[in-house]
């Protein structure tokens, strides 16, 4: 496979940029990362506006520019067929499609009240009314995928649906979310997954810290 590049921004704060590096990890590329400053205009919106549609993170390989985490990993899973990115059974793969898809769509709530910031961790944390649904809904598809496939993955093995939810588990962690036992060891299985664990280390490796996304929404 060719050589790509992969534009990535924050790997504190960017929950887009870890699902498009963990996607392109599950694929086996062969990758360089390409980071953008954080006071680059685009990358600031995609941290303090949490929007998945502007062009970070953003794939080149092979004469080909894909950007939007979903896109890419549609991509990946036609140039790398056998990495097992989607389950092979037609209605998991429905299933973890779905689930992927309301990832990338939905729970803005969520997002703006808990900012993906891997380096801090409350001991305990309010969080407002408007993303308590938000938070359920999480809690209701992983039980159901964990219940159906057996874990320790949602899907058994790691799948797209794993990269989409991982940042989701760092979100819980840091704000010290209450979650089930079976919950809570799918998060351990994502915070000790090998390529979650280099994305961290280079996470507290990272000395920018955007001020902005201190602030408790």
């Amino acid at each position: 496979m060719a050589r790509a590049t992969l534009t990535i921004s924050s790997k504190n704060y960017s929950s887009w940029s870890l699902r498009g590096w963990l996607l392109c990890k599950m694929a086996g590329l062969d990758f360089e990362e390409q980071p953008v400053a954080t006071d680059d205009p685009e990358v600031r919106q995609e941290l303090l506006l949490l929007s998945p549609s502007v062009r970070v993170p953003r794939l080149s390989h092979d004469g080909v520019e894909v950007w939007d985490t979903l896109a890419i990993a549609e991509y990946l899973n036609e140039v790398a067929p056998k990495a097992g990115l989607f389950p092979k059974d037609r209605a998991a793969r429905a299933h973890c499609r779905a689930v992927s898809g309301e990832m990338h769509s939905g729970f803005y709530n969520l997002r703006s009240a808990l900012p993906m910031n891997i380096k801090a961790q409350h001991e305990r944390f309010k969080i407002f009314s408007g993303a308590r649904p938000d938070v359920q809904r999480i809690k209701d598809i992983w039980t159901d995928c964990l219940a159906t496939y057996g874990g320790p993955f949602l899907f058994g093995e790691p799948t797209v649906a794993d990269a989409m939810y991982a940042p989701v588990c760092t979100r819980f962690r840091t704000y010290a979310v209450e979650l089930e036992p079976p919950l809570q060891a799918y998060c351990e299985t994502i915070f000790a997954w090998e390529p979650m664990v280099a994305w961290a280390e280079g996470a507290q490796a990272e000395p920018d810290e955007m001020i902005e996304l201190e602030v408790e929404f």
